[in-house]
């Protein structure tokens, strides 16, 4: 076959051709294919996989949209917007247009309950106006001091409480309700810089929440009190009751 192809030089040069040219030809028929395939790959391949879409992407209503009534609870609105994001997290234009309608309800009811407390507000206002003068004078006596003051000034009186509770079995509650009286009077005298007033605003607690104790105190079934506790220190109870009263809310 050597023999034949060295002898005969043409026929060596078309079988060469021909080949080249087969192999050739196969190669560019292999390229169009993979690219078909590829292509076929692409178009059929849908958007986003097998996700689930939130149906009422569209819904303009965010009641309907989240599937809620319009007296639906704050709590209501929560889960429900859980609930779908839970189901359709895998989708970003179903969580974009739960959370869009989350918002929405949420800022609705911050406005609702800022109505409501004003009008509260509005209403309490009104209702002082119309009081009789009397009430009027009496709450011209009342002030609402920050809420820390309140909670410190409660804090050293439950203190006192505790302290006259521990001691009841070895001593009476004198003590403490000295010192309680003492600083009734030295908030008073910093609040309304009167000495003479914080001293008659000091007693008159003292006074009130005595007489008071000793009146209510009496009435308290015995199976509510424990044995060690004494009437004394009952009425104390009630004494630092009033004098916390009267430091804290009294001018």
């Amino acid at each position: 076959m050597a023999t034949i192809l060295l002898s005969n030089p043409r026929l060596s040069s078309s079988f060469l051709g021909q080949k080249l040219s087969v192999s050739d030809n196969s190669k560019r028929s292999a390229v169009p294919g993979l690219n078909c395939r590829s292509l076929k790959c692409a178009v059929n391949t849908p958007y986003e996989g097998n996700v689930p879409k939130f149906p009422r992407i569209r819904v303009w209503d965010p009641y309907k949209r989240l599937g809620l009534s319009r007296d639906a609870s704050e709590e209501e609105i929560w889960g429900a917007r859980n609930f779908l994001l839970d189901q359709y997290a895998g989708h970003e234009r179903s969580a974009e247009s739960i959370e869009a309608a989350f918002e929405k309800l949420l800022m609705a009811s911050f406005i609702q309950r800022k109505r409501t407390k004003i009008n509260l507000k509005s209403r309490l206002k009104k209702k002082v106006e119309e009081s009789p003068p009397w009430v009027k004078n009496l709450l011209n006596f009342v002030e609402m001091p920050p809420t820390v003051i309140i909670l410190r000034r409660l804090f050293l009186f439950s203190f006192m409480a505790g302290w006259s509770i521990m001691n009841s079995a070895e001593s009476g509650p004198a003590f403490q309700v000295a010192i309680s009286l003492a600083a009734c009077i030295y908030f008073l005298n910093d609040k309304t810089k009167s000495l003479a007033r914080a001293f008659i605003i000091g007693f008159g607690s003292l006074v009130v929440g005595w007489v008071c104790g000793s009146c209510l105190v009496p009435m308290i079934p015995s199976v509510l009190v424990f044995r060690t506790w004494t009437l004394e220190l009952l009425t104390s109870l009630v004494v630092f009751v009033f004098l916390f009263l009267g430091c804290t809310f009294l001018k």
